[in-house]
Order: C-alpha cells, then structure tokens, then sequence
C-alpha cells in the first residue's frame, strides 16, 4: 500500500522524511511502477534500477532550479512521480498522456528532452556555461548510464567539460546494461575499476571512516587516501585525465550514502564524475533475470512478469532472412549499435558469431566501421533504426555512398513508433536519404519482399537501404528462396483507368483499401506497389500519366521530401501535368499514441484519401462529358 507514496506532490517533500521514511518510499515505489507499467508497458528494468540514485537527487538539490538530465532519459519515470505527476502516470505512453521520456513541455522540472544517448553530458555544459556567464548558482546535474559512454558525443562532452566551466556533476550510472549487455573496452573498464579487489577494500574504507568520523573534514582525509592509492594503482585514471575529478564507485541502492555523497559535492567547486553501481530490475524477480526483455516492453503479468505471446515481426523476418543468407555467403557480415534485441540480430548472432559486431551506441562508427569492411571485399548489412540512423547522416555520405561502397542499410521502425513517441518515429529517413547519389533505396510490402530486397541488396555493387516497420509482419507464405528484383521496378497489383494509387511498402493495403472505396464510387483504381523509392520507374510513370485523372502516393513518412514529392518530381521531369493527391505525415512532430488513432487524427486514413481525391475525379468525369457533347 502506497502510503508515503500519496503524500509526494513534489521534490520539496522529500525533504522532510527521515531515512527510514526514505527507504519505505523506494519500496512503494518500486510496487507503483511494476503494477502501473504492467496495464501501459513501458520501460520497467532501468526505472526499477535507479529508484534510490533518483530519489537522492531530488532530496539534495533543489528542481526545477537546479537542473537534472538524464541520458536518453527512458529511466526518468521515477523523477516524472516525484515532479507532480503521479496522478497522471497511468496515462504513460498512451495518447494524451505523459511522454515516456522527458519533454520540456511536459513539465518545468524536465530540463532537457531525450530520446537518444549521449546528449546529457553536451546539454549539462551548455547549461553550466550559460548559468557561469549569467552569473547564476545552480547545479547542474547529468545522469548518464554507461552505455552512453560508448557514444562518441559523450565523448566530445568529456574533452570540453573541464575546459569549459568550473562547477557540474557527472553521475555515472553503471549497471552494465543499455538495452543489451553493454560491450567494448569502456565497458571493460568500468568492470575492471569496479571488480579490483584492491580498489572495493580501499573504497569500503573510506566509506568507514566517514561513517565513523563524519563531517567534511573526515569525507576530505578519506578522499585524500582514496585518491593517493587510486593514483598508485591507476595512474592514468581516464576521468581525471579529462579534468573531471572522480569519486567512487559507490553503491546506488544506499541511500543514505548518496545524500550524502550529494551533500558533498555540491561543495565542490571543479567537475565532478560520480560512479554509482545499480541493479537493472532491482525489485521484481522476472526484471533482474530477463533483463534484455524487461528492458522495454508491452502490457505483462505484474505477478510473474509473463508477456501475450507475441506473433513473427519484420524484425525477426529480417534476421532470419539474413542469417539463411550468410550460410550461403560467407562475405555477409552485421553490425548493431547496442541493438542487437531490437533489430532481431539477436537471432543472428547465434548462428554467426565470428560475423555479428555490435559497436555500442556509435551509429556514426557502425556505419565508417562497416565502409572499412566493405573496401575488403565483405557485404556489411548495418541494422539501424531509422530514428537511429539520423545520427550518422555524414557517414552515410561521405564514406559510404560517395565511394559508391555496397553497405546495406537496414533500418527498423521506419514509421510511427506508436508509445515511444516523436524521438523514435521513423518519418525523415525517405527524405534524409533521397539526396544522396548512389544509394538505392526500398520498402517491402510484407516480409517476403523484405527477403527479396535483401537479397536484391547484397548482390548490388553499391550502397542501398530498406526501411520497414516496427512490429508484427503482414503473415504470408513466403517463398523457399529470395528472388533478386529488378532496380527500379515497380508492381502492379491491380489495374484501372481512372486513378493510380502508390501505396509505399505495407501501405498498399491501405492503397488496396482505398481502390475498394473508389470502386464503389464508380471509379477504376491500379495499384501499385513501388518496391523503389529510389530509383522510381518512370515507365511505370509514364504510362498511367497518359490515362488516369489523378495519382495518390501512400507513404508512412513526412510529406515533405518524402515519396510523394520524390514522384511529383519525376512526374514534372518527364512533363506530366496529372495532379498528386500526397497522403502521409504533415510537417510537425507526432506525438505518441496508437498508430491508428494517430493515422485516424492527421488524415492517413483511405476515407480520408477518397475525400481529397473524389473532387480531381469528378471534375475530370465532367470536362469528359463536356467535350463528347
């Protein structure tokens, strides 16, 4: 029973409890999410691991003045109940109700949105620099879990802290845990610093003499000794060698030791980096054995953690397509950055481990990584989000596609991603892309064309990308082997007269929907599946131009540059003056919510398209019935 709970309405009142009251409350809180989060889904493992670290920052600092970041920020449900919005987190990831990540416009105390990794740091020095020009006192605190680390912006953060401003606290959270098990030398270090028995005894008693002394002057000859036998023992600790003065690692469950850890290092007037070890999953049994599943995931039993039994996705598709593959091709290599559960290589991984390379959250290495592969003669397939993808927009130019290499693009949730949000919907990658010489680019209808495009693609002596949904696959029967399509060529699914619909990748069923509703009005609708946003087949083109009223393009992608401006263009390019009904996402960021509902909102609907189309068919129904008089 959520007792203490109830009585938080904001930071302030975390001051007043004593910390017996404290720990009670990280209990309660714990219970409150893993019951809430089994109706809404959402991402239970990371929020069940910092519960004390977020309860401490809150206690010690004073929010919204001082400003607290978190890294990606999917692990700030904790700091969403304590900033006044308890009451509404049953609403979380559901349309109309509070983002899964921190939004500026959600709240005062959300300092910075995020979405993706290894923005904390660069945002906090930008905040402390402005506070230090301004002449202001505020903290500024970044929270950033290891696997940001393994992100090069981070990185760059860490080279002009020290340089920069004279006062912020890093808190490193360290649970060896992104979305999978972290990987690479930064996550072997930490685990080394961690796991030194001479480091956890020189540690455990500095802890012991500030608990038995107390005070600043017992914390500052404890940190004198620490850092004497730190120094023996590393030299060359990384932290300091940036500036960053560091401390730790201490436990992130021990609340008492992170207030007053806190307490301290607001004193300190140079940056500071606090490494705090926790638990993902701490709490609930099924959360700290399947981490990777608990991670992020949908509506589960909140007793026994058990998930609905899911159907095939085109993420499972893709990998297995990809692995049957590479048993024939031993050139085929894939790389991940740190999302090896998410894109499916899960399941390649097993199959071929010497060829699997996850290089952490570094989508712009995976992608110079992969050209380096690929000027030796191996097939890279980068598995990418498309949200993801953005990150490495200049690799994906200058080292790919302008040396005209064969990597393969394969770029999951390249559509809405429903409950997560505007920070992962996959609607720019069509018009990020098009631009770019060389590269090929395809959107499979089902998962049968999906192997047919990954075969067309390795085959292909250059760049090329497929983008494809998140989610359950359309369910056919595929063929025994992939096909190798021809570049460039479109399908016709069904023929007619009067309009010719383009519904892209799996919007030809809505294309297929809107051609019923169209039918019923007397109108004989084609349509095509485009299979090729780049190249278009202008044949294709040109020979419904010379007959039908109109043209519609289906895209699940932002009008704006995307593949209805792309046939628009090609339309113009060989002088056809057939008008284009464009149906797709408008120029705003899209909330999170349903997809269909959302679809339902901003006119992605075939009732919708019949309503803009019928009024082009009629008119030209009414200029033929003019002329035959």
């Amino acid at each position: 029973m959520a007792i203490l709970l109830e009585s938080i309405n904001s930071p302030a009142d975390l001051k007043r409890m004593s910390a017996a009251e404290m720990d009670q409350l990280a209990e309660e809180i714990r219970e409150f999410l893993v019951q809430q989060l089994s109706r809404t889904g959402g991402h239970l493992g990371p929020n069940l691991g910092v519960v004390e670290l977020t309860l401490a920052l809150p206690a010690v600092f004073n929010t919204p003045k001082d400003k607290i970041l978190f890294d990606v920020s999917h692990q700030a449900y904790i700091h969403k109940i304590l900033t006044g919005r308890r009451e509404r987190f049953g609403t979380i990831r559901t349309e109309g109700g509070l983002n899964g990540f921190m939004l500026r416009t959600e709240s005062e105390h959300d300092a910075f949105g995020a979405g993706h990794a290894g923005t904390a740091l660069s945002a906090a020095l930008g905040m402390a620099v402005a506070r230090d020009m301004s002449g202001g006192d505020e903290h500024v605190i970044a929270v950033a879990g290891d696997a940001a680390f393994t992100n090069g912006i981070t990185y760059e953060a860490l080279n002009n802290i020290a340089e920069h401003t004279k006062r912020m606290i890093v808190v490193l959270n360290d649970n060896e845990w992104s979305i999978d098990r972290n990987v690479g030398a930064i996550a072997r270090y930490f685990h080394r610093v961690v796991t030194n028995e001479h480091y956890k005894h020189l540690h455990d008693s500095a802890a012991k003499i500030i608990a038995r002394i107390g005070g600043k002057t017992a914390a500052k000859v404890a940190r004198r000794a620490e850092e004497a036998a730190k120094g023996f023992l590393w030299p060359s600790m990384m932290f300091e060698e940036f500036g960053l003065h560091y401390y730790g690692p201490i436990d992130g469950h021990n609340l008492p030791l992170l207030i007053e850890t806190f307490n301290f290092l607001k004193t300190e007037d140079r940056p500071v980096l606090l490494h705090v070890l926790t638990q993902t999953g701490r709490g609930f049994q099924p959360a700290m054995e399947k981490q990777k599943k608990f991670h992020g995931l949908g509506p589960y039993d909140p007793e026994t953690g058990q998930t609905p039994t899911t159907v095939p996705t085109y993420a499972e598709s893709f990998a297995n397509t990809l692995s049957k593959l590479a048993d024939k091709n031993d050139k085929i290599v894939a790389i991940t950055a740190a999302m090896p559960n998410g894109t499916g290589l899960d399941l390649f991984r097993p199959n071929h481990p010497t060829r699997y390379f996850d290089v952490g959250i570094a989508e712009e290495h995976a992608v110079v990584f992969a050209a380096g592969m690929a000027t030796e003669g191996y097939r890279p397939v980068c598995a990418i989000y498309s949200t993801f993808l953005q990150r490495a927009i200049d690799p994906v130019i200058h080292d790919v596609c302008l040396q005209k290499l064969p990597v393969v693009f394969c770029m999951d949730r390249a559509v809405l991603s429903g409950d997560d949000g505007p920070t992962h919907h996959g609607l720019f990658d069509i018009s990020y892309l098009r631009g770019i010489p060389e590269l090929i680019i395809m959107s499979p209808k089902d998962e049968d064309e999906l192997a047919d495009m990954m075969f067309t693609a390795i085959a292909h002596d250059g760049p090329s990308a497929i983008r494809y949904p998140r989610g359950a696959v359309v369910g056919v029967s595929c063929k025994p082997e992939p096909k190798q399509l021809t570049i460039g060529q479109a399908e016709l699914l069904r023929d007619g007269s009067d309009v010719a619909i383009l519904g892209l990748g799996p919007m030809s069923a809505m294309a297929n929907e809107l051609a019923d509703l169209l039918e019923k009005d007397g109108f004989s609708a084609a349509v095509i599946n485009p299979r090729f946003i780049k190249p278009l087949d202008i044949n294709m083109l040109k020979r419904f131009s010379e007959r039908v009223a109109a043209f519609v393009t289906i895209e699940d992608h932002v009008k704006m540059g995307g593949f209805g401006s792309a046939v628009l263009e090609a339309l113009e390019s060989i002088g056809s003056k057939v008008p284009v009904v464009r149906i797709g996402w408008p120029d705003k960021f899209i909330e999170h919510g349903k997809v269909d509902s959302l679809r339902a909102k901003n006119g992605l609907t075939a009732a919708a398209a019949r309503d803009e189309l019928l009024p082009l068919l009629a008119t030209r129904h009414s200029n033929i019935l003019v002329a035959h008089e």
